[in-house]
Protein backbone atom coordinates (compact mmCIF):
# COMPACT_ATOMS: atom_id res chain seq x y z
CA UNK A 1 0.00 0.00 0.00
CA UNK A 2 2.85 2.38 0.80
CA UNK A 3 4.30 1.66 -2.63
CA UNK A 4 1.01 2.60 -4.31
CA UNK A 5 0.68 5.67 -2.12
CA UNK A 6 4.10 6.84 -3.31
CA UNK A 7 2.84 6.98 -6.93
CA UNK A 8 -0.04 9.18 -5.82
CA UNK A 9 2.31 11.62 -4.09
CA UNK A 10 2.98 14.92 -5.81
CA UNK A 11 6.32 15.74 -7.43
CA UNK A 12 6.67 19.31 -8.74
CA UNK A 13 2.91 19.69 -8.61
CA UNK A 14 2.14 16.49 -10.56
CA UNK A 15 1.45 12.96 -9.23
CA UNK A 16 4.47 10.65 -9.42
CA UNK A 17 2.57 8.17 -11.60
CA UNK A 18 2.25 10.83 -14.33
CA UNK A 19 6.02 11.20 -14.38
CA UNK A 20 6.45 7.42 -14.26
CA UNK A 21 4.09 6.91 -17.21
CA UNK A 22 5.93 9.52 -19.27
CA UNK A 23 9.32 7.98 -18.40
CA UNK A 24 8.17 4.49 -19.39
CA UNK A 25 6.87 5.80 -22.73
CA UNK A 26 10.10 7.62 -23.58
CA UNK A 27 12.35 4.74 -22.56
CA UNK A 28 10.19 2.28 -24.48
CA UNK A 29 10.28 4.44 -27.61
CA UNK A 30 14.05 4.89 -27.46
CA UNK A 31 14.71 1.19 -26.89
CA UNK A 32 12.42 0.28 -29.80
CA UNK A 33 14.04 2.93 -31.99
CA UNK A 34 17.65 1.84 -31.52
CA UNK A 35 17.17 -1.80 -30.56
CA UNK A 36 14.67 -2.77 -33.26
CA UNK A 37 14.23 -0.18 -36.02
CA UNK A 38 17.86 0.90 -36.24
CA UNK A 39 19.78 -2.01 -34.80
CA UNK A 40 21.94 -1.95 -37.95
CA UNK A 41 23.37 1.29 -39.29
CA UNK A 42 21.68 2.31 -42.53
CA UNK A 43 20.83 5.44 -44.45
CA UNK A 44 17.37 6.66 -43.54
CA UNK A 45 15.30 7.66 -46.56
CA UNK A 46 12.92 10.63 -46.69
CA UNK A 47 9.98 8.19 -46.72
CA UNK A 48 11.18 6.40 -43.59
CA UNK A 49 11.85 9.78 -41.98
CA UNK A 50 8.29 10.97 -42.59
CA UNK A 51 6.86 7.68 -41.29
CA UNK A 52 8.92 7.93 -38.11
CA UNK A 53 7.93 11.56 -37.67
CA UNK A 54 4.25 10.72 -38.16
CA UNK A 55 4.54 8.00 -35.52
CA UNK A 56 6.12 10.40 -33.02
CA UNK A 57 3.47 13.04 -33.72
CA UNK A 58 0.72 10.46 -33.21
CA UNK A 59 2.31 9.43 -29.91
CA UNK A 60 2.54 13.08 -28.80
CA UNK A 61 -1.10 13.71 -29.76
CA UNK A 62 -2.20 10.61 -27.83
CA UNK A 63 -0.24 11.75 -24.79
CA UNK A 64 -1.70 15.25 -25.07
CA UNK A 65 -5.24 13.85 -25.24
CA UNK A 66 -4.47 11.77 -22.15
CA UNK A 67 -3.29 14.91 -20.33
CA UNK A 68 -6.44 16.71 -21.52
CA UNK A 69 -8.73 13.96 -20.19
CA UNK A 70 -6.94 13.44 -16.87
CA UNK A 71 -5.85 16.97 -15.97
CA UNK A 72 -8.38 19.07 -17.83
CA UNK A 73 -8.74 20.99 -21.08
CA UNK A 74 -6.49 23.89 -20.09
CA UNK A 75 -3.58 21.57 -19.26
CA UNK A 76 -4.11 19.69 -22.52
CA UNK A 77 -4.16 22.91 -24.53
CA UNK A 78 -1.00 24.09 -22.80
CA UNK A 79 0.71 20.81 -23.71
CA UNK A 80 -0.19 21.10 -27.39
CA UNK A 81 0.80 24.77 -27.51
CA UNK A 82 4.13 24.06 -25.84
CA UNK A 83 4.69 21.16 -28.23
CA UNK A 84 4.07 23.32 -31.31
CA UNK A 85 6.22 26.18 -30.00
CA UNK A 86 9.11 23.85 -29.25
CA UNK A 87 8.83 22.25 -32.69
CA UNK A 88 8.79 25.67 -34.32
CA UNK A 89 11.73 27.13 -32.44
CA UNK A 90 13.80 23.96 -32.90
CA UNK A 91 13.51 23.97 -36.70
CA UNK A 92 16.67 26.07 -37.03
CA UNK A 93 18.48 23.48 -34.93
CA UNK A 94 17.90 20.91 -37.68
CA UNK A 95 19.79 23.04 -40.17
CA UNK A 96 22.63 23.66 -37.71
CA UNK A 97 22.93 19.91 -37.16
CA UNK A 98 22.98 19.36 -40.94
CA UNK A 99 25.80 21.92 -41.21
CA UNK A 100 27.78 20.12 -38.49
CA UNK A 101 27.34 16.76 -40.22
CA UNK A 102 28.31 18.29 -43.57
CA UNK A 103 31.44 19.90 -42.16
CA UNK A 104 32.63 16.75 -40.38
CA UNK A 105 31.51 14.52 -43.25
CA UNK A 106 29.38 12.16 -41.15
CA UNK A 107 28.01 9.42 -43.45
CA UNK A 108 24.21 9.44 -43.58
CA UNK A 109 24.18 5.84 -42.38
CA UNK A 110 25.79 6.95 -39.09
CA UNK A 111 23.85 10.16 -38.52
CA UNK A 112 20.96 8.46 -36.74
CA UNK A 113 23.32 7.08 -34.10
CA UNK A 114 24.56 10.60 -33.29
CA UNK A 115 21.03 11.97 -33.13
CA UNK A 116 19.84 9.07 -30.97
CA UNK A 117 22.53 9.45 -28.33
CA UNK A 118 22.07 13.20 -28.57
CA UNK A 119 18.47 12.73 -27.42
CA UNK A 120 19.74 11.07 -24.22
CA UNK A 121 21.71 14.22 -23.48
CA UNK A 122 18.72 16.42 -24.31
CA UNK A 123 16.49 14.51 -21.86
CA UNK A 124 18.94 15.26 -19.04
CA UNK A 125 19.91 18.81 -20.05
CA UNK A 126 16.33 19.97 -20.60
CA UNK A 127 15.38 18.62 -17.17
CA UNK A 128 18.14 20.70 -15.59
CA UNK A 129 17.32 23.86 -17.55
CA UNK A 130 13.58 23.61 -16.90
CA UNK A 131 14.17 22.87 -13.21
CA UNK A 132 16.35 25.96 -12.87
CA UNK A 133 13.85 28.05 -14.84
CA UNK A 134 10.90 26.98 -12.71
CA UNK A 135 12.84 27.64 -9.50
CA UNK A 136 13.75 31.14 -10.71
CA UNK A 137 10.17 31.97 -11.71
CA UNK A 138 8.76 30.68 -8.40
CA UNK A 139 11.27 32.62 -6.33
CA UNK A 140 11.30 35.79 -8.44
CA UNK A 141 8.48 36.11 -10.96
CA UNK A 142 9.74 39.44 -12.38
CA UNK A 143 12.48 37.40 -14.06
CA UNK A 144 9.81 36.77 -16.71
CA UNK A 145 10.48 40.35 -17.82
CA UNK A 146 14.06 39.29 -18.54
CA UNK A 147 12.92 36.14 -20.36
CA UNK A 148 10.51 38.15 -22.48
CA UNK A 149 13.02 40.84 -23.36
CA UNK A 150 15.60 38.21 -24.27
CA UNK A 151 13.20 36.43 -26.64
CA UNK A 152 12.16 39.70 -28.31
CA UNK A 153 15.81 40.67 -28.77
CA UNK A 154 16.68 37.22 -30.14
CA UNK A 155 13.74 37.33 -32.56
CA UNK A 156 14.68 40.78 -33.88
CA UNK A 157 18.29 39.71 -34.30
CA UNK A 158 17.22 36.56 -36.14
CA UNK A 159 14.98 38.61 -38.45
CA UNK A 160 17.78 40.94 -39.51
CA UNK A 161 20.53 38.31 -39.69
CA UNK A 162 18.66 35.61 -41.66
CA UNK A 163 20.77 36.24 -44.74
CA UNK A 164 24.11 36.33 -42.97
CA UNK A 165 26.69 33.78 -44.08
CA UNK A 166 27.03 30.57 -42.11
CA UNK A 167 29.56 30.72 -39.33
CA UNK A 168 32.97 29.23 -39.96
CA UNK A 169 32.83 25.84 -38.30
CA UNK A 170 36.59 25.90 -37.83
CA UNK A 171 36.07 28.75 -35.35
CA UNK A 172 33.38 26.92 -33.39
CA UNK A 173 34.43 27.16 -29.70
CA UNK A 174 33.38 23.57 -28.96
CA UNK A 175 35.46 22.25 -31.84
CA UNK A 176 38.42 24.38 -30.75
CA UNK A 177 38.15 22.99 -27.22
CA UNK A 178 38.01 19.38 -28.42
CA UNK A 179 40.99 19.86 -30.72
CA UNK A 180 43.01 21.34 -27.87
CA UNK A 181 42.08 18.90 -25.11
CA UNK A 182 41.56 15.55 -26.85
CA UNK A 183 43.15 13.30 -29.42
CA UNK A 184 40.94 12.95 -32.49
CA UNK A 185 41.28 10.41 -35.27
CA UNK A 186 41.22 11.71 -38.82
CA UNK A 187 38.94 8.88 -40.01
CA UNK A 188 35.70 7.25 -38.87
CA UNK A 189 35.81 3.88 -37.10
CA UNK A 190 32.40 2.45 -37.87
CA UNK A 191 29.82 3.67 -35.36
CA UNK A 192 32.32 3.93 -32.50
CA UNK A 193 32.71 7.17 -30.58
CA UNK A 194 35.98 6.14 -28.91
CA UNK A 195 38.84 3.97 -30.13
CA UNK A 196 42.08 2.70 -28.60
CA UNK A 197 45.12 2.86 -30.85
CA UNK A 198 48.88 3.52 -30.66
CA UNK A 199 50.11 7.05 -30.17
CA UNK A 200 52.09 8.08 -33.31
CA UNK A 201 55.11 9.22 -31.25
CA UNK A 202 55.27 6.94 -28.22
CA UNK A 203 53.53 3.85 -29.58
CA UNK A 204 51.57 3.63 -26.33
CA UNK A 205 47.91 2.55 -26.64
CA UNK A 206 45.76 5.59 -25.89
CA UNK A 207 42.13 6.63 -26.30
CA UNK A 208 41.05 8.77 -29.25
CA UNK A 209 37.80 10.51 -30.03
CA UNK A 210 36.45 9.67 -33.46
CA UNK A 211 34.84 12.28 -35.74
CA UNK A 212 31.50 10.73 -34.75
CA UNK A 213 32.16 11.68 -31.11
CA UNK A 214 33.06 15.22 -32.18
CA UNK A 215 29.78 15.46 -34.08
CA UNK A 216 27.87 14.24 -31.01
CA UNK A 217 29.45 16.82 -28.69
CA UNK A 218 28.86 19.64 -31.18
CA UNK A 219 25.22 18.59 -31.67
CA UNK A 220 24.74 18.55 -27.89
CA UNK A 221 26.27 22.03 -27.71
CA UNK A 222 23.84 23.26 -30.36
CA UNK A 223 20.96 21.75 -28.37
CA UNK A 224 21.98 23.69 -25.27
CA UNK A 225 22.21 26.96 -27.22
CA UNK A 226 18.78 26.50 -28.80
CA UNK A 227 17.28 25.46 -25.46
CA UNK A 228 18.17 28.91 -24.12
CA UNK A 229 15.58 30.28 -26.58
CA UNK A 230 12.93 27.57 -26.51
CA UNK A 231 12.73 26.78 -22.79
CA UNK A 232 11.95 30.38 -21.66
CA UNK A 233 9.36 30.61 -24.45
CA UNK A 234 7.27 27.84 -22.88
CA UNK A 235 7.02 29.86 -19.66
CA UNK A 236 4.74 32.22 -21.58
CA UNK A 237 2.26 29.35 -21.82
CA UNK A 238 2.59 27.69 -18.42
CA UNK A 239 4.89 27.37 -15.43
CA UNK A 240 3.91 23.74 -14.86
CA UNK A 241 7.16 21.70 -14.97
CA UNK A 242 5.36 18.56 -16.18
CA UNK A 243 3.73 20.29 -19.16
CA UNK A 244 6.94 22.16 -20.05
CA UNK A 245 9.18 19.10 -19.88
CA UNK A 246 6.93 16.57 -21.59
CA UNK A 247 6.02 18.90 -24.47
CA UNK A 248 9.73 19.69 -24.96
CA UNK A 249 10.82 16.06 -25.08
CA UNK A 250 8.01 14.90 -27.39
CA UNK A 251 8.77 17.77 -29.79
CA UNK A 252 12.48 16.93 -29.89
CA UNK A 253 11.82 13.22 -30.44
CA UNK A 254 9.71 14.06 -33.47
CA UNK A 255 12.08 16.62 -34.93
CA UNK A 256 15.05 14.27 -34.77
CA UNK A 257 13.15 11.75 -36.89
CA UNK A 258 12.12 14.49 -39.34
CA UNK A 259 15.73 15.59 -39.73
CA UNK A 260 16.53 13.12 -42.51
CA UNK A 261 13.75 14.45 -44.74
CA UNK A 262 14.40 18.15 -44.13
CA UNK A 263 18.20 18.02 -44.28
CA UNK A 264 18.06 16.67 -47.83
CA UNK A 265 16.44 19.93 -48.96
CA UNK A 266 17.84 22.58 -46.63
CA UNK A 267 17.70 25.33 -49.23
CA UNK A 268 13.94 24.84 -49.64
CA UNK A 269 13.32 26.30 -46.18
CA UNK A 270 15.63 29.28 -46.49
CA UNK A 271 13.01 31.85 -45.48
CA UNK A 272 11.61 29.95 -42.51
CA UNK A 273 13.73 32.10 -40.21
CA UNK A 274 11.32 35.02 -40.81
CA UNK A 275 8.48 33.01 -39.28
CA UNK A 276 10.63 31.75 -36.39
CA UNK A 277 11.75 35.31 -35.65
CA UNK A 278 8.11 36.42 -35.54
CA UNK A 279 7.20 33.57 -33.19
CA UNK A 280 10.06 34.51 -30.84
CA UNK A 281 8.97 38.14 -30.72
CA UNK A 282 5.31 37.21 -30.18
CA UNK A 283 6.13 34.75 -27.39
CA UNK A 284 8.56 37.27 -25.88
CA UNK A 285 5.80 39.89 -25.70
CA UNK A 286 3.40 37.33 -24.24
CA UNK A 287 5.81 36.26 -21.49
CA UNK A 288 6.68 39.91 -20.76
CA UNK A 289 2.98 40.59 -20.07
CA UNK A 290 2.54 37.68 -17.63
CA UNK A 291 3.87 39.53 -14.52
CA UNK A 292 1.59 42.45 -15.46
CA UNK A 293 -1.40 40.06 -15.25
CA UNK A 294 -2.15 40.50 -18.93
CA UNK A 295 -2.68 37.07 -20.42
CA UNK A 296 -2.90 36.30 -24.12
CA UNK A 297 -5.17 33.22 -24.43
CA UNK A 298 -3.35 29.93 -24.93
CA UNK A 299 -5.54 29.06 -27.90
CA UNK A 300 -4.58 32.34 -29.60
CA UNK A 301 -0.89 31.59 -28.97
CA UNK A 302 -1.30 28.16 -30.56
CA UNK A 303 -3.07 29.66 -33.58
CA UNK A 304 -0.48 32.39 -34.10
CA UNK A 305 2.41 29.91 -33.83
CA UNK A 306 0.84 27.42 -36.26
CA UNK A 307 -0.09 30.20 -38.67
CA UNK A 308 3.38 31.73 -38.65
CA UNK A 309 5.07 28.36 -39.15
CA UNK A 310 2.73 27.41 -42.01
CA UNK A 311 3.25 30.79 -43.67
CA UNK A 312 7.04 30.49 -43.35
CA UNK A 313 7.09 27.02 -44.89
CA UNK A 314 4.72 28.00 -47.71
CA UNK A 315 6.66 31.17 -48.56
CA UNK A 316 9.98 29.31 -48.53
CA UNK A 317 8.70 26.58 -50.82
CA UNK A 318 7.21 29.17 -53.20
CA UNK A 319 10.37 31.30 -53.37
CA UNK A 320 12.60 28.25 -53.96
CA UNK A 321 10.19 26.38 -56.27
CA UNK A 322 12.65 26.48 -59.17
CA UNK A 323 15.69 25.38 -57.14
CA UNK A 324 16.69 21.72 -56.91
CA UNK A 325 16.86 20.28 -53.37
CA UNK A 326 20.27 20.77 -51.77
CA UNK A 327 21.64 19.27 -48.58
CA UNK A 328 24.59 20.22 -46.40
CA UNK A 329 26.52 17.29 -47.80
CA UNK A 330 26.21 18.76 -51.31
CA UNK A 331 28.22 21.82 -50.34
CA UNK A 332 30.07 21.20 -47.07
CA UNK A 333 32.37 23.78 -45.60
CA UNK A 334 36.04 23.06 -46.11
CA UNK A 335 37.74 21.93 -42.95
CA UNK A 336 39.44 19.08 -41.15
CA UNK A 337 39.00 17.92 -37.59
CA UNK A 338 42.70 17.33 -37.16
CA UNK A 339 44.58 20.54 -38.03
Amino acid sequence: MEFLAFFNDSFLGTPVWFWAAFTVIVIGVLVFDLGVLHRDDHEISAKESFILYGSYVALAVAFGIWVWLVRGGEAGLQFFTGYVIEQSLSMDNIFVIATIFGFIGVPRALQHRVLFWGIIGVVVLRALLIGVGVALVVQFQPILFLFGAFLVFTGIRMFWSHESSESDMNNNPILKFLRKRFRITDTFHGHHFLVRQPHPKTGKIVTYLTPLAVALVMVEGADVIFAVDSVPAIFAITQDPFIIYTSNIFAILGLRSLYFALSAAMNKFRYLSYALAFVLVFIGVKIFLVPLHIHIPTLLSLGVTLGALAAGVAYSLWRTRNEPPKSAEDDPESGHLVP
